[in-house]
């Protein structure tokens, strides 16, 4: 069932991380793109992709419509006017803002925010918001992981309320991550699987979803070399094979956002488009080279 399920995947459109249209703002390789995302959602239909993960972050606040009830009706309105959809958030304002290695005040704001974030998510159709744990924000010790399942827990009634999944996605290896999805054990908290960022911290794709792989609910398609940076796909250490095999083994049934590496400034779509068109012929089971 699932290799008809990708295929048809494949065939409807995959979505893009948001910004990725755009040329980098300020020199930051993912933000929000302040001022210009109503000319994304254009480009997104433009180059034939289904929709976009919406991102959240630092950089974008006070020019994002989520943050606002006018801002989100008008999100809406662009969105049904080109066809485009967005089904989840990105929630980099916490790679910015980290739940974890802050003080007290913080952490209670933050956690405000986070709740703010999973509340809005109705109001715009959004299932997933994507947490990451990666970077300045990434769980570095068995103390942080219990933290980390204490901040979870404290938010979940949020999620439950709203009908929101929320998507981790962390540099933990398979054993310690499924030890922390096992210690909350509930059907809202999923894995956001990151074949990039996978690659390049050497695990393999049969143990990563050996240990988790009925957890994985939302895929970023990514590629990089091992210990190193983000290359176009099939140029990295990805085993993109492995995966596909994994998914079908899994019986996934997730969506699949595209995080690439950037191409040459100011021709995104057409870049975009042929890392989609590529991504697609890997879904339907054909090579990614």
């Amino acid at each position: 069932m699932t290799a008809d399920y990708l295929k048809q995947y494949a065939d409807a459109g995959l979505y893009t991380m948001q910004g990725r249209l755009l040329p980098p703002q300020d020199g930051r390789f993912q933000s929000f793109p302040r001022g210009q995302w109503r000319e994304e959602i254009e480009l997104t239909a433009q180059a034939g992709l289904r929709g976009i993960e919406w991102i959240y972050d630092l950089y974008g606040v006070g020019a994002n419509p989520l943050e606002t009830p006018v801002g989100r009706a008008d999100l809406k309105e662009c969105l049904a006017g080109y066809g485009v959809s967005v089904v989840s958030i990105c929630a980099d304002y916490f790679m910015d803002c980290p739940l974890l290695r802050c003080t007290d005040e913080e952490l209670a704001s933050r956690l405000e925010r986070l709740e703010w974030l999973i509340g809005i998510c109705p109001e715009l159709g959004i299932g997933r918001v994507v947490l990451p744990f990666v970077d300045n924000s990434r769980i570095g010790s068995l103390d942080e992981q219990v933290k980390v399942i204490g901040y979870l827990r404290q938010v979940l009634p949020a999620a439950e309320a709203n009908s929101v999944e929320l998507h981790l996605e962390t540099d933990l290896a398979p054993e310690p991550f499924k030890q922390l999805l096992l210690a909350i054990d509930h059907p809202l908290v999923k894995v956001n699987y990151d074949a990039g960022n996978s690659a390049s911290l050497g695990y393999a794709p049969a143990d990563e979803f050996a240990a988790y792989g009925e957890r994985v609910g939302s895929f970023h398609i990514k590629d990089r070399r091992q210990g190193s940076t983000t290359v176009p796909l099939g140029q990295g250490d990805a085993d993109f094979a492995s995966l596909r095999e994994q998914l079908i083994r899994f019986d996934y049934q997730g969506d699949f956002v595209l995080q690439v590496a950037r191409g040459v400034a100011g021709e995104e779509p057409v870049w975009l488009r042929e890392m989609s068109e590529l991504s697609a012929e890997w879904l339907r089971g054909n090579r990614l080279v």
